[in-house]
């Protein structure tokens, strides 16, 4: 074991474990576009279960045993169903794990759940974190949902977590970030490397003075299966500044862009992980993970940009152009995957700038 390869698994390798049941699907087989360049998309089953509040079972419980105590009904999600805003649901997952001694994960929400303001985060049996699988687990998987901004119409075979397998600690060191950067840059201009790859808030756009968006407080719902359907100022405020600032609000919830453009090379993946507190009084929420070729010449995506979710905490807090909001944590993979994100995985997202979920209109 001293020498073996540290890293994030690949696709090629994501689907070695499905074969040999590694990963296993209760009702229908795992289907290829499931299986991202170094992730797996994590379906919802049929049932949610309308829950008091939030809960971590702990060690030596089970998550059934924790729903027993806390269900307050059932809902049947094989022809959709309506997940309200502000209550918590949880949902068994299709997919379950019988994972090797060797291998972690970890699970995020995916990219157009988090733009939503849709809170997602993956429970097991005995967990005493979210979205953290220790090694051998062998168990089932569950989705806790709280909608924050919008109420949802969800269905069962809908993906809103993402699964990523690791061997050992392939957390990339700030030096070795320094090296790749002056190699390959891994953002346009000044890389700020501290705990991994720092970026900022772009609120002085070039040709527009529109910087962002703040989810309005009262919607209709939204039927997570449509895609490009819903005019963005039915759901959400445009927000506009002419002196690189803006004022967040208590509660608020906004989508801005960085000011960077992020390159995550063909061997690297990341995550996006909050800047410290001590900087502000609001937090950029760390939707999801960076795949392999994001932001990559190599696979179309030069000049992508990472969107922001950013939720203002207990007082208005003023937010400056430049201002450092969040890291990306970059990450070695065993190897190349076998599929590139933006190529042979479709993307939404492949060349972004300041853009809402795949939810709405292109304005």
């Amino acid at each position: 074991m001293a020498n073996e390869i540290k890293g994030v698994l690949p696709s090629q390798s994501i689907k070695k474990l499905i074969k040999n049941l590694n990963i296993v699907s209760s009702n229908k087989e795992i289907s290829t576009p499931q299986i991202q360049p170094a992730s797996l998309d994590l379906r919802l089953g049929e049932t949610a279960y309308r829950v008091r509040a939030s809960f971590l079972p702990g060690k030596n419980s089970k998550v059934l045993n924790r729903l027993n105590e806390l269900v307050m009904h059932k809902i049947d999600l094989s022809k959709g169903a309506v997940l309200e805003k502000g209550c918590v649901y949880i949902v068994p997952l299709i997919e379950s794990l019988d994972l090797p001694n060797n291998i972690t994960a970890a699970a995020n929400a995916k990219s157009s759940t988090g733009r939503l303001d849709l809170l997602t985060r993956v429970i097991i049996d005995n967990g005493s974190e979210f979205d953290r699988i220790n090694a051998g687990y062998k168990g089932p998987l569950y989705a806790e949902i709280c909608p924050r901004s919008f109420s949802v119409l969800a269905q069962s075979e809908q993906c809103l977590n993402q699964i990523r397998f690791r061997i050992g600690d392939s957390k990339i060191s700030d030096e070795n970030l320094e090296i790749m950067h002056a190699q390959e840059p891994l953002v346009n201009g000044q890389a700020l490397i501290n705990d991994g790859l720092g970026f900022s808030v772009d609120l002085r756009p070039s040709n527009t003075n529109l910087v962002g968006y703040m989810a309005k407080p009262h919607t209709d719902v939204i039927n997570l299966a449509k895609v490009g359907y819903y005019n963005p100022l039915d759901f959400w405020q445009p927000i506009e500044s002419k002196t690189g600032q803006i004022i967040l609000d208590p509660g608020a919830f906004y989508i801005l862009v960085s000011q960077e453009s992020v390159n995550i090379p063909l061997n690297c993946a990341a995550e996006m992980a909050p800047y410290l507190s001590m900087v502000g009084e609001f937090r950029v929420h760390y939707a999801g993970f960076f795949d392999p070729g994001f932001g990559n010449i190599k696979a179309g995506g030069s000049g992508s940009r990472g969107v922001l979710e950013v939720r203002c905490h207990e007082a208005p807090f003023i937010m400056d152009h430049g201002q450092n909001v969040g890291r990306l944590v970059y990450e070695n993979m065993i190897e190349e995957p076998d599929i590139i994100y933006g190529q042979e995985v479709k993307s939404n997202y492949q060349g972004q700038g300041l853009k809402l979920s795949k939810h709405f209109k292109n304005t």
